[in-house]
């Protein structure tokens, strides 16, 4: 059997578009600029939609490391951040990594005194438009500090210029096709709306299976009241 022996498959936004509108039965020959400028918007939208919101990406989640200053409890999030995943503190010499833990804006606000420093054991993440991290307690002098935490960013933008491809992996090429005809559909090709919406919700749903961390989930309730 002879095989290719590469994995370079990987084709430009250009090419997906173009087999996005095969799917709904434009042709190539009656592409026009406006369908490409449609393409480009919906190929945005797509990915600011079901391939950004659905589920975490594994492949947008990076570690960001930011060096905490006493008395200081609010930083700045890159504004590309979705949502942070985990978060941890590192101090001491050896270095310890102390895990730090979400709480909402209400159970901040709760806090009675917010400037109190000490090791910071949980954080708020405020998802302005320009985000935010708050901690507490507040950091204090005891400890050189540094936040280092795993967070999903958005995927980068799908353009035209220069083939440049789209920035998901392999697994993912035909869910963004799918999803990018569905939408196309509703544009050029009304009457395959529905049968385009079950291919990319199909599409989707065998990627989203491979998108995960194959490891054992264990659930363990919490019964220490009940031997006081």
């Amino acid at each position: 059997m002879t095989t290719s022996g590469t994995y370079t498959f990987n084709p430009s936004l250009g090419e997906v578009v173009l087999n996005a509108y095969a799917r709904i039965q434009v042709r190539r020959t009656e592409i026009e600029v406006s369908h490409m400028q449609d393409a480009r918007m919906e190929s945005n939208l797509l990915l600011a939609g079901p391939l950004g919101n659905l589920q975490p990406n594994l492949w947008t989640v990076d570690l960001q490391t930011v060096s905490l200053v006493q008395g200081t409890a609010t930083y700045t999030v890159p504004a590309e951040t979705i949502m942070i995943l985990d978060a941890y503190i590192s101090y001491g010499n050896p270095t310890i990594d102390r895990m730090i833990f979400p709480i909402s804006r209400t159970e901040y606000a709760s806090y009675p005194n917010k400037t109190q420093q000490g090791t910071p054991s949980v954080f708020w993440y405020d998802r302005l438009i320009a985000p935010t991290i708050t901690l507490w307690s507040v950091p204090d002098g005891n400890s050189t500090y540094t936040l280092k935490y795993y967070r999903v960013r958005q995927i980068q933008d799908a353009e035209f210029t220069n083939a440049q491809t789209i920035e998901v992996p392999f697994l993912w090429l035909d869910a963004f096709t799918a999803g990018l005809a569905h939408r196309l559909s509703r544009i050029y090709a009304p009457q395959l709306e529905q049968i385009r919406k079950m291919d990319a919700e199909e599409a989707w749903s065998l990627a989203a299976k491979q998108g995960v961390e194959n490891v054992p989930m264990m659930i363990v309730p919490s019964i220490g009241g009940y031997f006081r």
